[in-house]
């Protein structure tokens, strides 16, 4: 009888502590939704996934700002680059997001600014609308 009642105490607190965990679960959930509220979350997502080979210098999900930090590549060793996306608005809309990108090349030792073709930045913007587009017909369908 002893052992049913421990058995019946901790299966009920292991009851319990399980709810609690869903729910601490379905709070951080809402909380991370909410702060994300002020932007489109399809475009911050989309705009994290296109620059993943990026480094992230700083990110406000909340203002909507992602910063990167320069990279360089292996094919172009004298060359580095690093972007900046401003995300504009809670919809999901081809005005809604902004991508800068700036680029440098290594000349004798020193980076110095170098021209980015202005088409660059409208490419990647194209890429993170569809990448967004993508992410939301997935949750919906």
């Amino acid at each position: 009888m002893i052992k049913f009642v421990f058995s019946a105490a901790v299966a009920g607190m292991l009851l319990v502590s399980g709810c609690q965990s869903r729910s601490a679960v379905n709070t951080e959930q809402k909380v991370a939704q909410q702060n994300i509220g002020s932007v489109n979350p399809y475009l911050w997502r989309a705009a994290l996934d296109t620059f993943d080979d990026l480094p992230v210098k700083s990110a406000d999900p909340i203002g909507g700002l992602v910063v990167y930090d320069w990279k360089t590549f292996e094919n172009a060793p004298d060359e580095r680059i690093k972007a900046t996306v401003y995300i504009l608005d809670t919809r999901l809309r081809a005005d809604g997001v902004k991508v800068s990108v700036f680029r440098q090349t290594n000349e004798n030792g020193e980076w110095v600014d170098a021209p980015v073709d202005p088409v660059t930045g409208v490419q990647l913007e194209n890429k993170i609308l569809e990448r967004a587009r993508v992410l939301k017909n997935s949750q919906l369908g």
